[in-house]
């Protein structure tokens, strides 16, 4: 049962540390919460499109930051979240898959057994050949790093919360069975909680499965998934029903409501609260068509679809897209010239392709790979449901991020690189070492409470 004086140190002032964070989407979720956050990415452009939008940033390896650097992390960061790159178990469950989730429970659980971090690094030599198997690794590694830090006292992460494609699941569960079963080698231990969510429940107009883990520290309260808010997307229903069926909202049923905040009110009033009727998941009309996207349309996507991969998945514009990968740009749309004839339209824009992730307009993609680089972000909107979820917050307003996003003034932009990579002119191959990367306490952000 989560208390609210249990609650009250990451509720005052979280400040979250982002690893592998991207071109941006959790910094965006956690900035409209009005929480400071710090992210670590190794990619070029990557991290270009971090500084045109004024995030703060350590260009940086993250394994080289925890070895090398982590006595320089802001000490009062209290929430570690994530998405390691974890194509090596696209496959799990077949060979190689099976075999590569294997050998990460096995480091999972000499890490938390206290195999020194030396003898750990020499045995993950063996997977030189393809090194995203032992980033798996590095959540549960920064999160025992922490109970060891000097400059933090030795205080634990109070929160945790990781996010990737849903054949990570595996990964996640045991993660979860150890925090809670084994804890860490100082003893601490977490509650945490492992699902497999699908985006357009939380208002991403994309259908995107996500495996999650979000832990509290034990003396923090249960953990619980975020409360979805919109219906899933089930397209064989969709195609047997009109649009004025289809957009009836879900009057859900007292039993359907089960998050942290319905249960502390259970407790105190012995009431439950009457749930918010979900709504129909968003379209890719929904969001685009106020950004110069003319409707009707159709898209095909670089998609296979019936078990046959030859044929290309299509939907219209009243359907949510298909799931936004680095192959958006290759999407096809056409649109109607009546309602017999369509052509083919323009491409998505990289600023469309962002909406459809639920990023802002105008957010600044820059850089080269600009369609991996949206393919590969955390949703935002998503990411605004797992941090709320994860620190006991009401449900968030997602609406916030159809609001323009302000790009970094030029001397600000100057001011991100010269922090994340030590370079005034621009993000260069040649970062200094991680220590020297650390941004000067004076920039690190605030949150900013509410009149």
């Amino acid at each position: 049962m989560t208390s609210t004086a249990s609650l009250q140190s990451i509720l005052d002032k979280p400040f979250v540390l982002d690893l592998f964070a991207g071109p941006g989407g959790l910094d965006v979720a956690a900035h409209k919460l009005e929480i400071p956050s710090l992210g670590i990415e190794w990619d070029k452009s990557a991290c270009l499109t971090r500084y045109a939008a004024g995030l703060n940033t350590l260009h940086a390896d993250v394994s080289a930051v925890r070895r090398e650097a982590f006595e320089s992390l802001p000490p009062e960061i209290n929430v570690l979240a994530g998405g390691p790159p974890c194509q090596t178990y696209s496959v799990a469950g077949h060979g190689a898959g099976r075999e590569a989730l294997k050998e990460v429970e096995r480091y999972i659980d000499q890490l938390v057994a206290g195999k020194p971090d030396e003898e750990i690094d020499e045995d993950l030599k063996r997977f030189s050949d393809d090194p995203r198997t032992a980033l798996v690794l590095e959540p549960l590694r920064y999160a025992i790093q922490a109970t060891r830090s000097p400059s933090r006292e030795n205080r634990p992460y109070d929160v945790i919360v990781l996010e990737q494609v849903p054949t990570v699941a595996p990964v996640w569960r045991h993660y979860a069975d150890v925090l809670e079963n084994q804890g860490l080698p100082d003893g601490t231990k977490y509650k945490a909680v492992v699902g497999v969510l699908a985006t357009e429940t939380y208002g991403v107009p994309q259908t995107r499965s996500r495996a999650v883990l979000i832990a509290r520290r034990v003396g923090l309260g249960e953990p619980s998934l975020p409360e979805e808010t919109h219906h899933a997307y089930v397209p064989k229903q969709w195609s047997r029903r009109s649009e004025r069926t289809e957009s009836q909202v879900h009057q859900p049923t007292l039993d359907e409501s089960g998050t942290a905040e319905t249960e502390k009110l259970l407790a105190e009033t012995g009431e439950r609260p009457r749930p918010k009727p979900k709504q129909r998941w968003k379209s890719m009309g929904d969001v685009l068509r106020d950004h110069g996207r003319p409707t009707p349309f159709l898209v095909r996507s670089n998609y296979g679809s019936s078990g046959d991969p030859k044929r290309r998945g299509v939907r219209t514009d009243q359907q949510p897209a298909a799931t936004v990968t680095g192959r958006i740009s290759r999407f096809v749309v056409f649109e109607h010239l009546n309602e017999c004839v369509v052509h083919e339209a323009a491409r998505f824009s990289m600023n469309e392709a962002g909406i459809l992730q639920s990023f802002p307009p105008g957010y600044p993609w820059s850089g080269t790979a600009q369609a991996q680089q949206v393919g590969n972000a955390v949703p935002p909107a998503f990411g605004m449901h797992m941090l709320s979820a994860a620190l006991g917050f009401p449900v968030p307003d997602t609406e916030v991020l159809s609001e323009p996003w302000p790009a970094a003034r030029e001397e600000q932009q100057a001011e991100q690189r010269s922090h994340g990579c030590g370079a005034p002119n621009a993000c260069t191959d040649r970062c200094p070492r991680p220590r020297d990367q650390v941004p000067p306490r004076s920039s690190r952000p605030r949150r900013t409470k509410k009149a």
